[in-house]
């Protein structure tokens, strides 16, 4: 058993799903497992916390931490980890993720390992597995020495846990002190889309250049409704003007590993598959039967997405609707 800590993610006082499984993963191994808890008014989401097997949840609120700041971030978690006596420190890769845990490894003069899409536990220790190559291939890590191992997980690549209401955690707070910050977050401007972000959904539907127009993007949103999924987009599709950077999947994108990921007009170039490789399952539509994206996919429809999306999606709202 290990004592591992968890550096909780949220936003506007909602925590992400990715925090809810690596919390999930640690109870479920047996660890003894706490969380870190940084913003402000977040107190209330202790008890969602503890529901998914947190133990003890360490609240830092202030002021300072409303509004994410990677020096703040890791101001407050540079006197944690030692105080908690954590021999695993863990945080979910994303934007936010893949921020503050280099400088906090720096900072605690340890090793890290990033963008992991398997974890497991063998006493104080941990062993995962990330991808290397763009995804060609995988390489086993370990760490060696002493100190805490850090490492942050992709998220959907653990699986959820059920949450269980009947459980409690312990709330200690933790008095944040920010002397000597080099920087403040004024404001945080989002963009306007009530759609879920491609990193933690379930479900990922992406059109590539081929839709040849940000207008026929409506296609791949009315498909991505009926399935309740995310709208993804490749570089070439972003860098036409067809979405928003947000959406795009990939090495220079976000990388994604929903249990279904659909493919329409999208070839597979390697920073592509890069980003959605370690998708549960891979549906692929192309006019290009030699493209690349047919050698990673589960299924695969040569054919032209204009004609077998909008026919996909009318067969799906069938049996969603039976």
């Amino acid at each position: 058993m290990a004592k591992v800590l968890i550096v909780a993610e949220q936003r506007d006082g909602k925590l992400k799903r990715s925090t809810f499984e690596l919390v999930g993963a640690s109870a479920a191994s047996g660890n003894e497992t706490h969380v870190a808890l940084l913003g402000q008014g977040v107190e209330g989401l202790v008890t969602e916390l503890a529901s998914y097997g947190a133990n003890t949840v360490h609240v830092a609120d202030a002021a300072e931490l409303k509004l994410y700041s990677a020096e703040a971030y890791v101001s407050v978690l540079a006197s944690l980890v030692p105080s908690v006596g954590a021999e695993i420190v863990l945080a979910s890769h994303t934007p936010t993720g893949r921020d503050f845990m280099p400088r906090l490894a720096s900072r605690l003069n340890v090793g890290m390992a990033s963008d992991c899409v398997s974890l497991q536990f063998q006493g104080s220790n941990i062993v995962v597995r990330r991808p290397v190559y763009s995804g060609k291939a995988t390489a086993e890590v370990e760490f060696l020495g002493a100190g805490p191992r850090l490492a942050t997980i992709r998220a959907n690549a653990l699986g959820m846990t059920k949450p269980d209401t009947s459980k409690s955690a312990t709330t200690q707070k933790v008095a944040a002190t920010f002397s000597g910050l080099k920087t403040k977050v004024t404001e945080v401007v989002q963009g306007q889309s009530a759609r879920p972000d491609v990193t933690e959904a379930a479900i990922v539907v992406s059109g590539g250049r081929s839709l040849k127009n940000a207008e026929n993007f409506k296609i791949i949103e009315e498909l991505a409704d009926v399935v309740g999924g995310a709208v993804g987009a490749s570089r070439a599709a972003v860098d036409a003007g067809y979405r928003p950077h947000r959406d795009q999947v990939g090495q220079t994108g976000k990388v994604v590993s929903p249990t279904l990921y659909i493919a329409c007009g999208i070839s597979g170039a390697i920073q592509h598959l890069a980003g959605m490789r370690t998708s549960k399952t891979i549906v692929a539509i192309n006019t290009d039967s030699e493209a690349p994206i047919f050698q990673v996919a589960d299924y695969g429809v040569v054919g032209d997405l204009f004609q077998v999306v909008p026919l996909l999606k009318e067969e799906l709202k069938k049996l969603k609707d039976h």
